[in-house]
């Protein structure tokens, strides 16, 4: 019978899971069957990254009927990389022999091997990819391959071609993270100005990209583009209006993503899309963040931003409406060249 192990990643969002796909990799090195447990919106993402064998869902409620599900499964090996008590209780209950998962938690001891997280210590600079792969570590697994991967289906392509753009004649501008479209003071005049410079930079399509609840910020910047005198269509909104595959599929094909750091921008860097990550908050953590991928630059946060501001509680988002456009456009210029990465 084969081996099996189960990635147990259902918590945070989409690019946490896209992320710690990576570890799916690691396990391969000593499994020959690697599933993932994640949440429902996370579920379409994993199904796309060849890393993982079998994708099931976490959807809540009764933790032995899912402990009954897994145990029915055989696993070997669990790798909780999301702990909370019910990902601490479920492998347990299952009667999965080896469970790996956060250390200093009151649920810890719930867990086999438990891994100190990195960023527990202080660390800031090692990319998260590198702190879970810790948890593969414990039970001598690794990678040498950091970068995670989507691939789209045939069915994702034919809904990107539904957009009618031109191969590599557009660039994707995602920008809104998870809080813009939540507290209603997310400046748009910084973006208007990137995506006008986006489009006179190379005269091509800009698409606006975000998600459903990101629509009416992303319509509000392509229509202050249009009366600002850009031509009908060459900047244009698609928020809300493609499925995660979809929108891998259209980043695929683009010269390149721009955008604030969020689960869109990991997945344009998975596909190979030339992806540049804005972290305009001085408490942002590029390092831990940064997209991985062949073609990727960072721009750093650069406006002096009040003690003590964060993107949940910031009063005026500032550094928004002040983006460092000749940073951010200097860093999609240098996306040209192969191979190269870039940290402004």
């Amino acid at each position: 019978m084969a081996e099996k192990a189960l990635l147990y990643c259902a918590g945070g969002g989409i690019g946490d899971s896209l992320v710690a796909s990576v570890v799916a990799r690691a396990l391969h090195s000593r499994f020959e069957i690697v599933d993932a447990l994640t949440l429902a919106s996370h579920r379409a993402v994993l199904e796309r990254v060849p890393d993982v064998d079998g994708v099931l869902v976490d959807e809540g409620g009764d933790e032995r009927a899912l402990a009954h599900k897994l145990a029915a499964r055989g696993y070997g090996a669990c790798i909780v990389t999301w702990a909370t008590p019910r990902t601490a209780r479920v492998p347990q209950l299952a009667g999965i022999p080896v469970r790996v998962g956060q250390a200093r938690r009151l649920y810890s001891f719930r867990f086999t091997e438990r891994v100190v997280v990195r960023s527990e210590r202080g660390d800031v600079t090692s990319h998260w990819s590198e702190i879970l792969l810790d948890f593969a570590r414990a039970i001598g697994c690794d990678t040498s391959d950091r970068a995670y991967r989507f691939v789209p289906t045939p069915d994702d392509e034919r809904e990107s071609e539904a957009f009618g753009a031109a191969s590599g004649d557009f660039i994707i501008l995602n920008p809104c993270n998870a809080v813009a479209s939540q507290r209603g003071i997310w400046p748009i005049g910084g973006w208007v100005a990137l995506a006008r410079a986006l489009h006179e930079q190379r005269d091509g399509q800009v698409l606006i990209s975000g998600s459903p609840a990101d629509a009416p910020v992303a319509e509000a910047i392509a229509r202050a583009c249009f009366d600002g005198g850009a031509r009908d269509g060459s900047i244009a909104s698609i928020a809300g209006k493609t499925k995660i595959g979809g929108f891998g599929a259209l980043a695929q094909r683009a010269r390149a993503f721009v955008g604030i750091t969020t689960g869109t921008m990991h997945v344009a860097a998975a596909v190979g899309c030339p992806t540049v990550g804005i972290f305009p908050f001085q408490s942002d953590f590029p390092e831990r963040w940064a997209p991985l991928g062949m073609r990727t630059a960072v721009v750093r946060a650069s406006y002096p931003c009040h003690p003590g501001d964060t993107k949940e509680r910031c009063p005026d988002y500032a550094c928004i409406a002040h983006l460092d456009r000749s940073r951010i456009l200097a860093a999609v210029a240098s996306l040209e060249h192969p191979l190269e990465r870039v940290r402004s």
